[in-house]
């Protein structure tokens, strides 16, 4: 066989069998996750020695896995969140590493949306009520005309922020960088932090967790919101202060939240799950078969580009 390419995302390929043949087609062994779960730093350690290149979802590509991997070319990460990836030491190490910008931008944008659309009508409560024998109203509250407050205006949140046009919903938004054309286009409006957290009905996170991100919505942040407002984080969990959101939501400081990504994934003995105001997803933002098929060939083709020294792929230039 050829060169050896470790895949650990266990979607992958899953809806499609193209990416399998283009690494079929340049003659690579495939060594595929069959643990079920992320690899940890240590099992990681244990196979890559041997690696010319690895296709990766969240699993921690450390600069102690980098270093290991003697052979290693290119980290081709099946996504676009690079936090799990020391970008410094592959660089360090010249291991170049690639994404899939936009793959999964429709599919992210979608499900923010169907859980802001779940928590407003109680959805998950009314189907309980039904399955249970009983026969209940529950008041919910509409979306349409409503105020939506969306934090990070790249791809996805103009991909909910198209949406919300659809439910002739007031649009703020907060960024850094503003994209004023976007904006005046879809009559989408600037506002500060703070206005923002204090006029939103909805608010919807889509930003990379950095160092100025963590902990982006904390208890003081929790305070400003509405207490009928919804969090909505497709995200990354650690933009989200999770103790202060427990107890926000427990006190009913705010209505509710649906969060698709934790500080901890799993979450297991979060205390957010003994709350009945959140719903709660296991990372799958990316989970639709037309965000993994696009993803998979994404990341196959900027490993192949690397590896066979083609001209570079959804390269991540330094100090991405």
């Amino acid at each position: 066989m050829g060169k050896k390419i470790l895949v650990t995302p266990r979607s992958f390929g899953k809806t499609s069998n193209v990416p399998f043949e283009i690494l079929k087609k340049h003659n690579y062994e495939v060594i595929r996750n069959q643990s079920g779960r992320q690899y940890t730093e240590e099992e990681l350690l244990n196979i890559v020695p041997d690696i010319d290149g690895i296709i990766v979802g969240l699993d921690p590509i450390s600069e102690k896995v980098l270093k290991t991997g003697k052979k290693l070319k290119v980290v081709s990460k099946y996504g676009v969140g690079l936090d799990n990836i020391d970008l410094v030491a592959a660089e360090k190490l010249g291991i170049k590493i690639t994404y899939t910008p936009g793959a999964n931008n429709e599919s992210v944008a979608d499900l923010a949306f169907s859980l802001m659309l779940s928590l407003s009508r109680n959805v998950k409560r009314l189907d309980e009520i039904v399955r249970t024998n009983r026969w209940e109203k529950v008041i919910g509250s509409e979306v349409y005309g409503k105020v939506i407050g969306i934090i990070g205006t790249g791809a996805i949140g103009k991909g909910v922020a198209k949406r919300a046009t659809g439910f002739d919903m007031e649009i703020l938004a907060y960024d850094i960088y503003p994209d004023w054309d976007f904006a005046n286009k879809i009559g989408m409006k600037y506002v500060d932090k703070n206005t923002l957290l204090e006029r939103a009905d909805f608010i919807s996170i889509h930003v990379p967790l950095t160092d100025e991100m963590y902990h982006f919505i904390d208890k003081k942040e929790l305070d400003i919101m509405k207490d009928t407002a919804i969090l909505i984080n497709t995200s990354r969990g650690g933009i989200i202060n999770e103790e202060a959101l427990y107890w926000a939501l427990k006190d009913k400081k705010i209505a509710g939240a649906g969060l698709d990504v934790f500080e901890t994934e799993p979450p297991i003995n979060n205390k957010l799950l003994k709350l009945d105001n959140i719903l709660l997803s296991p990372h799958c933002g990316a989970s639709t078969i037309d965000a993994t098929n696009r993803m998979s060939i994404m990341a196959v083709e900027g490993l192949v580009s690397i590896l066979e020294g083609m001209e570079p792929k959804y390269l991540v230039e330094p100090n991405t």
